[in-house]
């Protein structure tokens, strides 16, 4: 009777039925999974659940009468969009803009990084990296006032100087011809020293023995640099061009809108004014849905391809 109970006792008992391998790692976890849920819930608040909304897009809607109540028109909104005169202008300009990105800011970041990595005096350092962060927690509104201000007809410095030096003064707020240049200069000064973040944590990751081997070998400070920072920050510089590539179409409404007017329309309005003009000013809803969609299919489609390219190149890709 004893030996029975005890090696009853001895048999390991059954988990209970709801306990899983992946709950039991959650509970163990806790803290981490509710660092991530602020995160979490903002995705799906604000950018999962309104893709319900995309439905409009197939609709003539009508906000009296709801999503439901609404006559469908099947993809009627995105053949107009196909054949509208303006829009292959939009998408040119658009275009034109994202290129100007991906080609004169995106590698800025990385070239301020590196030369931020080689200063040796930590207290010049940290000012020079606040200095350019700066910019980056001013509005657009701020940086293009101070661009009006500068580059004003009427007694800005800029036009001053060329003055000065016996040259005509040049409008370029209302020239087609600077506004693309006008353009990428403001992203690159509000932005460049935020991106570096990235890249100066991954180089703090790289094993300092390399640059010894390197030093030892004779290898000065440029190929320390193109033979062993570059090389290990490579896969961060994969996955940033990735999601830059995502965001073809997404050069920011705010920005573009403030530089907008009508001398440089030509060359100034995108997609982001564009669905803006037609969606809140004009009322058309479901045109601007349509507009929306296409860049967020556009996008999908770029990431995919970048993603599965970067894999063939031997990287790890977004996913």
């Amino acid at each position: 009777m004893n030996d029975t109970a005890a090696g009853t006792s001895m048999v390991p008992k059954a988990k209970p039925k709801g306990e899983s391998g992946l709950m039991r790692r959650i509970i163990k976890n806790r803290a981490l999974y509710l660092m991530i849920l602020p995160g979490m819930l903002y995705f799906i608040i604000f950018k999962y659940i309104p893709m319900g909304g995309l439905v409009i897009a197939l609709q003539d809607y009508k906000p009296y009468l709801g999503i439901t109540g609404s006559e469908f028109v099947g993809f009627k909104h995105f053949e107009r969009l196909f054949t509208e005169p303006m829009f292959w202008t939009i998408l040119r300009n658009t275009l034109l803009l994202f290129v100007m990105n991906l080609c004169f800011y995106f590698p800025v970041p990385i070239i301020l990084a590196v030369m931020l990595n080689e200063v040796r005096r930590e207290a010049f350092k940290k000012i020079v990296q606040t200095l350019v962060y700066i910019p980056h927690f001013m509005s657009w509104v701020i940086i293009v006032s101070i661009t009006f201000v500068m580059l004003s007809m009427d007694r800005g410095l800029i036009n001053e100087l060329l003055v000065v030096m016996g040259f005509e003064k040049i409008n370029f707020l209302l020239s087609n011809e600077w506004f693309r240049p006008m353009y990428i200069l403001q992203v690159i000064w509000r932005e460049a020293g935020w991106g570096t973040i990235i890249y100066l944590a991954a180089m703090a990751a790289i094993d300092p023995g390399l640059y010894e081997a390197a030093k030892m070998d004779g290898a000065g400070r440029l190929k320390q640099i193109w033979h062993i920072t570059l090389p290990s920050i490579r896969s961060v510089i994969i996955v940033l061009l990735i999601l830059k590539i995502g965001d073809v179409l997404e050069l920011g409404f705010e920005h573009v809108y403030l530089l907008l007017n009508s001398m440089n329309r030509e060359v100034a309005e995108i997609l982001d004014t564009y669905v803006y003009t037609a969606g809140l000013k004009q009322g058309q809803y479901s045109f601007s849905a349509a507009v929306g969609f296409f860049k967020s299919f556009i996008g999908l489609v770029l990431v995919m391809a970048a993603n599965k390219l970067a894999k063939k190149v031997g990287e790890e890709g977004v996913y």
